[in-house]
C-alpha cells in the first residue's frame, strides 16, 4: 500500500513514507523542522532542527550544529496522530512537505490534526 497522510479530512497519498514540517515559533520567531515517518502503527519523529535557541526552543540530546541549524534525532515511541496549533501569532503557517512538494498549510483557524491513513480510507479514496 502507497504511504498516506490524513491532514485534517483530506487525504495526501505519499511517494515515500516520510514527510516534513517546517514552522516559526511565535515568540521567539525562529524556524523548527522536523521530519517525521509514516507507519501503520504511527507517526515516528526522526529528525529535529531549530533555528537558533531560546524560551521553549532548546536544542535536543545530541544536537550538532550543521549549516547554521542545531539537528538531532529523538529517540521516541510513535504517536498515532499530531495536533499543529494554528494561531496566526506568528505570521505564517506550517509548511508540509513530502518528496520535492510542498504545501503551505493554514496560518489560522484552530488545529489541524495529522495522522496515517488508514487501508480502508486509502482503498475507498483509489477505488477498485
Amino acid at each position: 500500500m502507497t504511504s498516506c497522510l490524513m491532514v485534517g479530512a483530506a487525504l495526501l497519498a505519499l511517494t515515500a513514507p516520510d514527510f516534513t514540517l517546517e514552522w516559526q515559533h511565535s515568540v521567539e520567531k525562529l524556524q523548527w523542522r522536523e521530519s517525521w515517518a509514516v507507519a501503520s502503527d504511527g507517526l515516528y519523529l526522526t529528525m529535529a532542527a531549530v533555528k537558533g535557541s531560546g524560551a521553549g526552543m532548546e536544542p535536543g540530546d545530541g544536537a550538532r550544529l550543521v549549516e547554521g541549524w542545531w539537528v538531532w534525532h529523538p529517540d521516541l515511541a510513535p504517536v498515532p496522530s499530531l495536533t499543529l496549533a494554528m494561531s496566526g501569532a506568528t505570521g505564517v503557517g506550517w509548511t508540509l512537505c513530502a518528496g520535492a512538494v510542498c504545501q503551505e498549510l493554514a496560518e489560522t483557524g484552530g488545529t489541524l490534526i495529522l495522522r496515517p491513513c488508514t487501508k480502508e480510507e486509502w482503498t475507498n479514496r483509489a477505488g477498485p
